[in-house]
Parts: structure tokens; sequence; C-alpha cells
């Protein structure tokens, strides 16, 4: 995870300051980070990862929901913020709903004739077929409805690709808080390449991330410079329920609580060093 922190120090000591809609940030524009599978689960180990609540989530939105009651059973509140935002309130159908974010436009995309697209179950079925397709993307940028989302994707598409008997993934983020945000980004996406990899009989091989702008918030200046003086520990490894083999198996509303996502997938020999506490722009 050096790579993780190197691109942190290079936006304190490189970045532009400016004012965004949520806070003062310093950001930079176009980073980019590979991690390979072979070295290790990529796990930030110089703060502790919430890895059960970073799995809840990626569950939640492979299951195509879009409840935040549904996340918060699972004892993930990382979108309640979102969830009670006076600009969505108004908008929203029911009490928790989030509208059509992530989860729902990956499996019901709806077409200009009112048909439903399950991206990623048919991307996953085309791998199957023809792994050397250079259209297996999945997008969850709607732009006729980012009005009816509680937040307009952070990271808006992602992008597979076969070869050798590998599997590798590419994900494009137009948004990325860097302290907070980035370190589930990189362990959400790792967690979908093993999954989508033992779905496919692929062996997980690269995850790419392009993030466009990546910026630290400037209240979380002083979490950074203590993360910096920290040295990387060894990557954990993943232990993935190898029963797991169509996108069924990861139905949230299967599980009873929160500990019920270790049946599913949980880090092995993870030594993080102590939690840094920030507070998540909203």
């Amino acid at each position: 995870m050096r790579q993780y922190l190197d691109v942190l120090k290079k936006i304190m000591d490189h970045g532009t300051d400016i004012e965004s809609r949520n806070g003062g940030t310093r950001k930079l524009f176009t980073e980019q980070m590979r991690f390979k599978m072979s070295d290790g689960f990529p796990a930030v180990t110089t703060k502790k990862l919430a890895f059960r609540t970073m799995a809840a989530e990626l569950f939640w939105f492979m299951s195509g929901y879009s409840d935040n009651n549904e996340l918060n059973r699972l004892g993930c509140h990382i979108w309640d913020g979102n969830a009670e935002a006076d600009y969505w309130k108004p908008k929203a159908q029911f009490d928790g709903d989030l509208g059509r974010v992530y989860g729902v436009q990956w499996r019901n995309w709806q077409g200009p004739d009112g048909k439903i697209i399950d991206q990623l179950k048919d991307v996953i079925e085309r791998m199957k077929t023809n792994p050397n397709d250079r259209r297996l993307i999945v997008s969850a940028w709607n732009p006729g409805e980012l009005d009816q989302m509680a937040l307009p994707p952070c990271h808006m598409m992602f992008q597979f690709f076969v070869a050798d008997g590998k599997l590798s993934l590419h994900m494009f983020q137009r948004s990325c808080d860097m302290f907070l945000g980035v370190p589930f980004n990189i362990a959400s996406y790792a967690l979908m390449l093993h999954i989508v990899a033992q779905m496919t009989d692929l062996e997980p091989d690269e995850l790419i991330l392009t993030l466009g702008d990546a910026h630290i918030y400037h209240d979380h200046f002083d979490a950074v410079k203590e993360q910096l003086k920290r040295t990387p520990d060894t990557l954990p490894t993943l232990w993935l329920n190898p029963n797991i083999k169509t996108l069924e198996d990861l139905d949230t509303k299967k599980l009873s609580e929160p500990n019920d996502i270790y049946t599913l997938a949980k880090l092995e020999n993870y030594n993080p060093q102590e939690t840094i506490k920030a507070k998540m722009a909203v």
C-alpha cells in the first residue's frame, strides 16, 4: 500500500487548495494506482480498514439495493449522512431510500424504452462465453437519473479484462476522498475482483484505479500527516467463501446479522495500526 501513501504525500506537497461544495480541499487531477492480487489483499495497514462495513456495502451494491435501512441492519452507517441530508429528504420514496444509486444502476438500469438491463449479471455471463470482449463495462453514471440519487456516483464505471486465464479490473473514480473514501474503494473493488474471478473460474490478477479529482479535505490534514509517519505492514490475505458462485449468493437480505458478512468473506493475517479518526464530508 506504499503507492497509496505516495499519492497522499504528493497531494499534500503539490496539490492546489480550493473551496468545494463541502469544505476546503487540496487536490490533484488524475492519479493512478495498480495493485497485484498476488502481493496480498490491498487493505491499508497504516490504519484500520473497517472490512465488515466495506464488504456489507459492496454486497448491498451487488444485490442492487437502495434502502439504507438494509445497510444499517448489517452495521453499516456510511450512507446515513446522505440519507438524512436536507437536499435529499424531499425526494425520498420512503424513509432511508437513497434513490437510484450505484447498485440500482449496476443491476437495474432502465433503458429509454423501459427495458431493464442487469449490467453486472450480463457482464459476468458474457465473460464466460467471450472473455476477449472489449465491452465488459458497468456504469453507475446515468445522466438522466442523477437527480434521483442521494449522491451522484463517485466511482462511476469499471471494466474487466481477461488474459491468460487471469482477470483484471479497472475502475474510474471522478471524485476521490483520499483519506476516508479511497482505502474503502481500493478494498471494495479488490473484493469484487476476487468475487467475479471466482464466479468465472479465473484467477484474480490486477486492480487498477484511475482517480480523477483526487483530494484531501483540509479537516483531514492532521490525520493524513499522522498516517504518513507510519510504515506499511505486510498485506493480509482474503478468505472468500468457495460456495459463492452467483450474484444471488451475495444477497444481503439472506444475512441475519452483521457478523454474517464473515461467512462470505474475511481478512486473514491482518495486523493494522490504530484507527485514525476523521469526519466524513457529506
